[in-house]
């Protein structure tokens, strides 16, 4: 079985929940980033996505003694790449030297060469081939209806401070 993500931090690397993307950038990776950095820091929501993502990939690696990707590697990958519509040579200089896209992945903010985490472009197809559009139906539906469930509380809070503020 997989592991979800390596929750030990390496010395120099950033925690995901901490990662400071750009809010007013025009680009279209920094908003897909934040996405996946809110799912990643809220447990619940990360929690139900992760036990699709398992049941997706499970028995799909061979015990070769080596470990496979994390689950939180293929989900970032995979979203980022749709989210792009890039192909798989851009996916891997993405994950190699962009910055921002490391410290969402959860590696050292540096690549450099053989050293440090880094994903060949065969390695990052074949494990995001396991996310199919089934897969993606899901998880979108877990992020649709937890997005609902923070604006029906933020509808509420807003609605009690007009409540109070009454003259």
């Amino acid at each position: 079985m997989r592991k979800r993500f390596d929750a030990q931090l390496k010395l120099g690397q950033i925690p995901i929940e901490e990662v400071r993307i750009p809010v007013k950038s025009r680009d279209e990776l920094p908003p897909v980033l934040r996405t996946l950095q809110w799912i990643y820091a809220t447990p619940e929501i990360s929690e139900k996505i992760f036990r699709v993502l398992e049941e997706q990939v499970k028995g799909t690696k061979k015990e070769t003694g080596r470990m496979g990707m994390y689950l939180w590697h293929i989900l970032v990958l995979g979203i980022v790449r749709l989210a792009l519509d890039c192909d798989y040579d851009r996916l891997e200089y993405l994950v190699h030297y962009d910055k921002l896209m490391r410290q969402v992945m959860g590696l050292e903010n540096h690549f450099e060469g053989e050293f440090g985490a880094g994903f060949h472009q065969k390695t990052i197809q074949e494990n995001i081939s396991y996310i199919d559009s089934e897969t993606i139906k899901k998880i979108n539906a877990i992020v649709v209806m937890a997005g609902r469930e923070l604006l029906k509380k933020n509808q509420q809070k807003k609605l009690k401070r007009k409540q109070t503020h009454t003259f």
